[in-house]
C-alpha cells in the first residue's frame, strides 16, 4: 500500500499560521470531548435517575485521575517523537513509537488489572453514602478496567500530533463520540444493562477507536512504519518515555486532587453556592478548551524546532501562541461582563444561583489571560523536553489552591467569593512561575535531540 504522509513539518513557514491551523481540530476535539461526556451524564440521569447519576458521579475523581496519568505518559511520548522527527532521526523516532507503545500497554495494564479489586476500599475512603457504593464500584471497575484502552487511544493521538497531524485524531474522536452516544442508547435504553451499560458504552467505543486509530495511522504514515529492527524493547527509550511522560503525569494528578480540595470547601457553604460553582466550571471547561489546544499546539512545534536546532524559531511560535490568548481572554471577558447572567441562565433557573455564577465568572474571567500564560508557556516547556517543571508546576497549583482557599473563605467580607478569588490567585501565581521558569533558560538543557 502507498503511503500517504498527513505529517507536518512546522520547522518551515508561517509559525502563527502552523500554530492556529494546528489548534484548530485539536479545538474541535476537544469541544467533541465535551459533548462525548454531557452525552452520558444526560443517558444516565434521564433514564436511570439521579442516584445512578450520582453513583456515576462518586467515581468521577478517580476515573479522571487515571485517566490523566495516561495522558501525562501520552505526551512524553509525544514530545521525544516531535524532537526526533524535527531532527530527522528516523530511526530514533521509529524506536520511540515503538517502546513507547511498550510504556504505554504495561500502564494501562497495571493499572486495569489493579482497579478492579481496589474500586470498593477506594470508594469506602471517599465515603461514598452506602446505598451509592455498589453501583459506583461496578461502574469503576468496568470503566477503570478500561484504562489500557484509554492509555492506548491517547498514545496512538499524541504520536500523530507530535508528528504534526492533529486532523486524524479529530477524526477519529468524532466517529467515538456518535459510536458512544448509540452504545450508550443501546446498552442502557434498550437491552436494560443499568449503570454497568453506561460503563461498558464507554470502554468498548474508547477500544474500538484505540484499535481501528491504530491500524489506520500505521497504515496511512510512513514515518511511522516499524520494521523488524525497530520493533524490540530499548532499556534505553523506554526509560526516556518514563522519565519524559511521568512529571506530567504526576502534574496532572496534582492538579486533581487540588481540585477535589476546592471542592471540598465549596461543599462547606450550601447547596446554592455548590450550584453556582458548578455552573461556572461547566462554563470555563468549555473556555479553557482554545487553551488546551494552544497548549498541545506549541508543544509540537517547539518539540519539533528544538528537535531542528531552531530554538529562536520555537521561541516566535510560543510568542504568536500568547498573543492568540491574549486576545481571546479579551474577548470572552467581555461577553461574561456584558451576557454572564444569560449564558449562566441556560443552566440553571434560581435567581441567586445565576446571580453568584455570573459574577463569579467576571472574576476568574479577569485572570484568563494568566490562564493562557499558564497553557502556553507550560506547552512550550514540555515540547523542549523540560518536563521535570510540571512537579513544580502542579505543586504551586496544589499549595494555592488548598491554601489560598482556606485562607480567603475565611475572611468575613469575602466569605464564598474567595473559591473564585482563589482560582484566579492560583492562575496568576502560576503563570508567574511559569514565566520565571522560561525566562531563566533551564530548558535548554533539556533538550531531547542534542
Amino acid at each position: 500500500m502507498t503511503k500517504i504522509s498527513r505529517t507536518t513539518d512546522m520547522t518551515q513557514g508561517s509559525e502563527m499560521r502552523h500554530i492556529i491551523m494546528f489548534s484548530l481540530p485539536l479545538l474541535a476535539g476537544n469541544l467533541l470531548q465535551q459533548t462525548y461526556n454531557i452525552v452520558d451524564t444526560m443517558v444516565v440521569g434521564r433514564y436511570l435517575g439521579d442516584d445512578a447519576l450520582a453513583a456515576v458521579g462518586a467515581t468521577g475523581s478517580i476515573t479522571y485521575l487515571f485517566y490523566t496519568l495516561c495522558i501525562g505518559l501520552s505526551v512524553g511520548a509525544g514530545i521525544i517523537v516531535a524532537q526526533y522527527f524535527g531532527a530527522g532521526k528516523k530511526k530514533a523516532l521509529r524506536s520511540a513509537v515503538f517502546n513507547s507503545a511498550l510504556v504505554t500497554a504495561i500502564f494501562g495494564v497495571v493499572i486495569s488489572l489493579l482497579s478492579v479489586p481496589a474500586a470498593k476500599p477506594i470508594l469506602e475512603l471517599l465515603k461514598v453514602p452506602d446505598k451509592l457504593i455498589g453501583d459506583s464500584a461496578a461502574y469503576m471497575q468496568i470503566a477503570c478496567g478500561g484504562t489500557i484502552a484509554v492509555a492506548a487511544y491517547n498514545w496512538i493521538n499524541a504520536i500523530m500530533r507530535a508528528l504534526g497531524d492533529s486532523k486524524t485524531p479529530l477524526i477519529f474522536l468524532g466517529a467515538a463520540s456518535l459510536l458512544n452516544a448509540l452504545l450508550d442508547l443501546l446498552f442502557v435504553v434498550v437491552f436494560k444493562f443499568g449503570i454497568a451499560g453506561a460503563a461498558w458504552a464507554t470502554v468498548l467505543t474508547q477500544a474500538l477507536s484505540a484499535i481501528s486509530c491504530i491500524v489506520y495511522c500505521f497504515a496511512v504514515s510512513g514515518e511511522i512504519k516499524l520494521t523488524a529492527d525497530d520493533m524490540h524493547a530499548d532499556k534505553d527509550m523506554m526509560c526516556r518515555c518514563v522519565k519524559t511522560g511521568v512529571p506530567i503525569a504526576i502534574q496532572n494528578g496534582l492538579i486533581s486532587v487540588s481540585m477535589v480540595a476546592l471542592q471540598r470547601v465549596t461543599n462547606g457553604f450550601g447547596e446554592t453556592v455548590m450550584a453556582a460553582y458548578t455552573v461556572s466550571m461547566r462554563i470555563e471547561q468549555f473556555v479553557q478548551q482554545p487553551f488546551s489546544s494552544l497548549n498541545a499546539a506549541v508543544s509540537t512545534f517547539t518539540g519539533q524546532n528544538i528537535g531542528a536546532g531552531k530554538e529562536k524559531r520555537a521561541q516566535k511560535g510560543l510568542a504568536c501562541a500568547i498573543k492568540i490568548s491574549v486576545i481571546f481572554s479579551a474577548v470572552v471577558l467581555v461577553l461574561f461582563t456584558l451576557f454572564g447572567g444569560a449564558i449562566t441562565s441556560w443552566f440553571v433557573k434560581g435567581k441567586t444561583v445565576i446571580s453568584i455564577s455570573a459574577k463569579a465568572l467576571i472574576i476568574t474571567s479577569l485572570f484568563y489571560w494568566s490562564l493562557g500564560i499558564i497553557h502556553t508557556t507550560r506547552g512550550f516547556l514540555n515540547g523542549a523536553g523540560d518536563t521535570n517543571y510540571a512537579l513544580a508546576n502542579g505543586m504551586a497549583e496544589v499549595i494555592c489552591r488548598i491554601g489560598l482557599s482556606l485562607i480567603l473563605t475565611r475572611i468575613a467580607f469575602i466569605g464564598y467569593w474567595g473559591i473564585w478569588y482563589t482560582t484566579a490567585a492560583t492562575w496568576f501565581v502560576t503563570a508567574m512561575v511559569s514565566l520565571i521558569r522560561y525566562k531563566g533558560g533551564k530548558w535548554r538543557l533539556h533538550a531531547i535531540v542534542k
